[in-house]
């Protein structure tokens, strides 16, 4: 599956890319701040994916946060750096303990990202990009049959990619969609009270639909 993400957007850049050598307008360029809402799927990953098994379950929710960028011309392309602090309402829905994701009965947390992204203009005010970069995210244990979030937190790392297409709305304010995809495959448990940290491989696959308005300086 994983494979299949990256060669479709390396495949979807190629064949963008001779439409992309339009100059690059001064609107897609300096620093900038937006607000994001989307959709946030987790599943288990590839190497732990059993149809069979009830615990190989998924969950949705909504993806809301923001994040900050900057933005530079290269040639006729644009780069930039990026970075994003997000939250989501997934949360799994048994009252039994399972092993849902690996990770038990879970609600996400934040989801903190850093990396960077590449596009050209298919017209004066639209611009396709790819992205990549690293994601850490945490999941929040769930206490018993309740709802209730104990102190003991799972924190993943791994990587992100993904494509979308920005659009300007005025010299100052831009709309943009993207899908992203993201994999986890390193994590900690916290259990706080200045306990130590058990470290542990994993494997996560989050999938996210995100639409943001943004504005820049």
């Amino acid at each position: 599956m994983r494979k299949f993400i990256v060669a479709s957007l390396f495949a979807a850049s190629a064949i963008a890319t001779p439409a992309l050598a339009q100059d690059v307008n001064p609107t897609f360029t300096g620093p900038r701040i937006e607000g994001t809402l989307g959709w946030d799927h987790v599943v288990a990953g590839s190497s732990v994916d059993n149809d069979n098994n009830r615990d190989d379950q998924s969950t949705d929710g909504l993806l809301y946060g923001g994040g900050i960028g900057y933005d530079i011309a290269v040639g006729h392309f644009l780069a930039g750096v990026e970075g994003e602090v997000t939250g989501s309402t997934a949360s799994t829905d048994r009252r039994t303990y399972t092993s849902d994701f690996g990770l038990g009965r879970v609600r996400a947390g934040r989801d903190l990202y850093v990396g960077a992204r590449v596009g050209g203009l298919v017209t004066p005010t639209t611009m396709l990009y790819v992205k990549g970069g690293y994601t850490n995210a945490q999941f929040n244990i769930l206490a018993g049959n309740s709802d209730e979030s104990t102190d003991t937190k799972f924190r993943l790392d791994g990587y992100r990619i993904g494509a979308g297409v920005e659009h300007a709305l005025s010299r100052n304010t831009y709309a943009k969609v993207e899908y992203r995809y993201s994999n986890y495959s390193k994590g900690r448990i916290d259990y706080g009270n200045d306990t130590a940290s058990s470290h542990f491989d994993v494997d996560t696959d989050r999938h996210q639909i995100a639409a943001s308005y943004g504005i820049r300086f």
